[in-house]
């Protein structure tokens, strides 16, 4: 039994068919496709770039800058563009049609052409010519090829270098998305991007994109500045909020050595959750022996003052509260003057916004009105 089932086995591995390659990204017809961009078969494509060079029964004749001329087809071109349609309606009694295509290079025209007819452009020369055909298909409303134009700068020829140029050109052929990303690459380059050609042909040309340019460079940089500023002020209130709590932690439960004088406290338990603590019991200790302990005669007493009434400020309850002169600050700020009971107050307001803590066990915005 055990000698037919290995005979068995030995048949199907020798007769088992051999199995087919792993699938991979080629296709027929790929080396055209990684040459060319193109939605269409190769047959459809080939067909229409041999009518295009051939020119065969053309009716349209295209005058490029450099005189020279391309031959097309006035059903074809006036399909794909209704700006060229309408040429030719004006031209209607005329046999042959002339269209003259010029401030491009004549490529770029030959291009923009050729994709009029297939869909499909080379990469090398998209690459070489991209700004002229988006200005030749904004111009001619070629949406198709405008679309490629834009995603082909967004993502593999927009740089440094011709983001002047391709802003400007982005604003005049009305393509929002393409100025926005120029706009934002020129703020976060704009030491380089203003030292490019595109930068000095602009302020010859356009001075007052200039002057808005730096003007919103400006507004950038101070808007950056204010984010930073806020930044620093929230940390700030974090800050003073964390002192907060943990002052009350130290007067209520006790932290490593020194507490409040009814807690059995003990050096070597576990680490504080409080950051501020350390900073704090330092600052307390000094507080406790410090010889000129008056608001004004020491630094590091005044800070201590300072955290006082603002914990009094923010103290839910007073009377059962164990930080030591809260109730003496509570009643202190009634007889304090209007200013100063302001100030104290949009410090309060901010420290307890920073932290998100309105009605907290601890502190209350309440406490503080």
């Amino acid at each position: 039994m055990g000698s037919f089932y290995e005979e068995s086995q030995m048949v199907v591995k020798r007769d088992a068919p051999i199995p087919p390659p792993l699938p991979t990204t080629a296709r027929p017809g790929m080396a055209v496709l990684r040459r060319r961009s193109c939605r269409a078969s190769a047959s459809t494509t080939e067909s229409w770039d041999r009518l295009f060079d051939d020119a065969y029964r053309a009716d349209v004749s295209i005058y490029t800058s450099s005189d020279d001329i391309i031959y097309a087809h006035s059903s074809i071109l006036g399909l794909a563009s209704p700006v060229l349609r309408g040429m030719f309606k004006r031209q209607s009694k005329s046999k042959r049609f002339i269209v003259p295509i010029r401030g491009v290079p004549p490529e770029a025209v030959r291009v923009f052409i050729r994709f009029l007819y297939s869909s499909c452009y080379e990469e090398d020369q998209m690459e070489e010519h991209v700004m002229s055909l988006l200005v030749l298909s904004h111009s001619f409303v070629v949406p198709r090829l405008k679309r490629e134009c834009e995603y082909q700068l967004e993502t593999r020829y927009l740089n440094v270098d011709n983001v002047v140029d391709v802003f400007q050109l982005a604003l005049l052929c009305d393509v929002p998305r393409l100025s926005i990303i120029c706009h934002r690459l020129i703020l976060k380059n704009f030491k380089a991007a203003s030292l490019s050609e595109g930068w000095k042909a602009m302020k010859e040309s356009h001075p007052i994109l200039e002057k808005e340019l730096l003007a919103t460079v400006a507004y950038e940089a101070n808007r950056q500045n204010e984010k930073v500023k806020k930044a620093n002020e929230r940390k700030v209130y974090l800050q003073l909020y964390e002192a907060m709590e943990a002052l009350v932690h130290i007067c209520r439960d006790g932290c490593r050595t020194i507490g409040p004088h009814d807690k059995l406290l003990n050096e070597h338990q576990e680490p504080c959750s409080y950051e501020a603590c350390k900073g704090l019991e330092s600052l307390v200790r000094h507080f406790a022996g410090c010889k000129l302990r008056v608001p004004g005669g020491c630094v590091h007493c005044k800070r201590m003052w300072q955290l006082l009434e603002l914990h009094s400020r923010l103290c839910v309850d007073p009377n059962v509260c164990r930080v030591p002169l809260c109730k003496s600050f509570k009643e202190k700020t009634r007889r304090q003057k209007k200013k100063d009971d302001m100030m104290w107050r949009i410090l309060v307001r901010k420290v307890l916004r920073t932290k998100s803590i309105t009605g907290a066990p601890y502190f209350s915005l309440a406490a503080s009105s």
